[in-house]
């Protein structure tokens, strides 16, 4: 992401940040198996990644208790279509999108066993932040989200958060005690860089308090746990990078936690801004000290994704498919995700 508008697949610009006080190793290992709750994980993306995040939740509502979405708009937005991405997904120089032909999509989709059924979708959590000042992704855009995600909760009062920050543009904003350096951090208002905002806003803490509760806080020391680097060949997706990243506390090495899994954004992966994302967003203190492991999956740059976005507008699948299905079960990248989540669920003892 860039600090200016953007105008192509380069500019499908979105976020993400993390603590830990362990090194990832260099060689990858395999993704283990941690037998971690499947009734408790919840699901959090900025820009791309809060699209993919959505669209994670649609697919598998049963799969998720929870889902935080920063700086994005409506699931299914784009509708495999670049130009609508960019034109009414970030820009809104086409109109707002119509939730109208967005909850026909998803009646077909449901109709189609493409997605979750309704009655899951409407238990889960949501946390919804966007930017006042965020010229990437407009701000009604995440008002959009909010009203479509009113229309499929059960009770939205309860289970709904959004929150808007005046002052804060692009990106994930970081407290102001963060391990990160001033070099790591982007202006609140104007972002860039790597996107972690230097707004004096735990949003980690947020979040995951909306979606899970009551939390005890994070401990002023380092927490004990490992940033594993993991081989995420076993996933292959196209789109996917090499690596990607696992925080796991002391105290779930032996299992019985939950998950949180945890999407950057374009321009954040590992390949661009090294480990700043998932060291320094503030989800780690919080797992650390509630038990919960995080799941940092990368994607990587290419020709058709030059910003190392999640694919949130169909170009993994638009090669061979006229209507891709991205944000569906069958989504290539989505499948690859749920295929770590299950690994990390799975018992040490399986096969």
């Amino acid at each position: 992401m860039r600090p200016v508008r953007c105008l192509s697949a380069v500019g499908l610009c979105l976020t993400l940040g993390l603590a830990a006080p362990a090194v990832a190793q260099s060689t990858p290992d395999t993704l283990p198996r941690l037998a971690l709750a499947a009734d408790d994980t919840s699901v959090i993306g900025v820009s791309s990644g809060g699209y993919m995040a959505t669209q994670l939740a649609v697919a598998w509502p049963e799969r998720f208790s929870g889902l935080g979405v920063l700086a994005a708009g409506p699931w299914a937005c784009a509708r495999g279509s670049l130009s609508l991405a960019l034109g009414q997904c970030m820009g809104t120089h086409k109109g707002l999108p119509d939730l109208e032909i967005l909850a026909d999509r998803y009646r077909d989709y449901r109709e189609r066993d493409l997605v979750g059924g309704a009655e899951a979708l409407a238990e889960l959590r949501v946390f919804i932040w966007q930017g006042a000042e965020d010229d990437t992704v407009a701000p009604a855009l995440g008002q959009a989200l909010a009203e479509q995600f009113r229309g499929w909760l059960a009770a939205p009062d309860e289970q709904l958060s959004r929150v808007e920050s005046e002052n804060a543009g692009h990106g994930w904003p970081v407290a102001a005690d963060t391990t990160a350096s001033v070099q790591d951090l982007a202006d609140c208002r104007s972002g860039g860089g790597t996107h972690l905002l230097a707004c004096d806003r735990d949003i980690a803490g947020e979040a995951l308090g909306w979606l899970h509760g009551d939390l005890a806080p994070p401990e002023t020391q380092q927490s004990a746990g490992q940033l594993i680097a993991f081989d995420q060949a076993d996933f292959d997706a196209r789109g996917l990078g090499d690596t990607g990243y696992l925080y796991v506390p002391e105290r779930c090495e032996a299992g019985g936690c939950a998950l949180t899994v945890a999407l950057h954004g374009c321009a954040m992966d590992a390949e661009q801004i090294g480990e700043t994302f998932v060291r320094h967003s503030g989800l780690n203190g919080w797992a650390a000290a509630n038990r919960r492991v995080v799941l940092y999956p990368q994607a990587e740059t290419s020709l058709p994704n030059p910003q190392g976005c999640w694919d949130w507008w169909g170009f993994a699948e638009s090669a061979w498919q006229l209507d891709p299905l991205h944000d569906t079960r069958q989504g290539t990248q989505t499948s690859a995700l749920m295929a770590m989540i299950e690994r990390l669920q799975a018992s040490p003892e399986a096969p």
